[in-house]
């Protein structure tokens, strides 16, 4: 079996282990897996610069919006890549870019001046708080109904999807990661009439899907999406999946990988990897 990690955030992710893309690769050979693709995080909300503007390089922190990490992190990939030429390990470049409304410019300039496998998009904050956080969740979700929330995040994401920069959308129900404990499971169902239609545009513009594997790390009973999504996405025409375990850690490299692949062939859904941000099915 042909099994793929392509969502990995090594050193470069401040919020994640201090780990090079050696151990990375070294790793991934142990576990069996053909083929990686790093995502180091790429945020551009200004109103959250102080939190997330930063990147790591050499064990320091440095501001998110120098180049100078991504030359160092094309460098570092083009040295893994000649170090495990001959293991029959796949290593491509990928980037997870936080979309943030009014800053497509900015995101697209990044873009254009680096050889990218991959770009991965992703809705991590609503007006201007992480939802993917446990710590800043807390404040959002206490304060806002389940509807407001939830038609907050699919426009965030429609407006997302239509920019056209991205090849595949990450966790796509991101808000269940620490939204079940305030709405409860009525925010399984809370997609439904938002969802169509950023379904619809992503099939339009062939635009991926990630199965995300970290929700099951992180004590819920799904992937991300839950398996209802998942066949909404093929309803609406999505053919384009990738799978991903989100590591912020070595040791969550890998994770639940062959079970996302299962769970995609038993749907009938074709896993994906990327080649200069052209899409190949697996």
């Amino acid at each position: 079996m042909y099994y793929v990690d392509y969502h990995i955030h090594p050193g470069y992710s401040v919020d994640a282990e201090d780990v090079s893309l050696f151990a990375y690769c070294h790793r991934a050979l142990q576990l069996g897996l053909k083929e990686i693709c790093f995502t180091p995080h790429l945020e551009v909300d200004p109103a959250r610069r102080h939190l997330d503007w930063f990147v790591r390089v050499d064990g320091c922190r440095y501001p998110m919006e120098h180049s100078y990490w991504l030359d160092k992190y094309f460098l570092e990939l083009d040295q893994v890549k000649q170090q495990f030429k001959t293991a029959q390990l796949k290593i491509k470049a990928g980037i997870e870019v936080g979309f943030e409304k009014g800053y497509e410019k900015e995101i697209e300039k990044k873009l254009v001046n680096y050889p990218f496998d991959f770009v991965l998009g992703a809705v991590h904050c609503l007006e201007h708080k992480a939802i993917s956080s446990a710590s800043e969740c807390e404040e959002y979700f206490a304060s806002r109904s389940l509807t407001h929330v939830i038609k907050e995040y699919f426009t965030t994401l429609e407006l997302a999807v239509k920019t056209g920069l991205f090849d595949c959308m990450a966790h796509f129900d991101l808000y269940r990661r620490f939204g079940e404990k305030y709405f409860g499971p009525q925010i399984l169902e809370a997609h439904h009439g938002l969802i169509e239609s950023v379904l619809t545009e992503m099939a339009k513009k062939r635009i991926g899907l990630e199965l995300n594997t970290s929700g099951i790390r992180r004590g819920l009973t799904e992937f991300h999406p839950g398996g209802d999504i998942l066949l909404l996405a093929r309803e609406n025409g999505i053919n384009i999946f990738t799978i991903g375990s989100d590591a912020h850690q070595l040791k969550d490299l890998g994770d639940h990988v062959p079970r996302a692949v299962a769970l995609l062939y038993k749907l009938k859904l074709p896993v994906h990897i990327f080649t200069a941000r052209h899409p190949f099915e697996i």
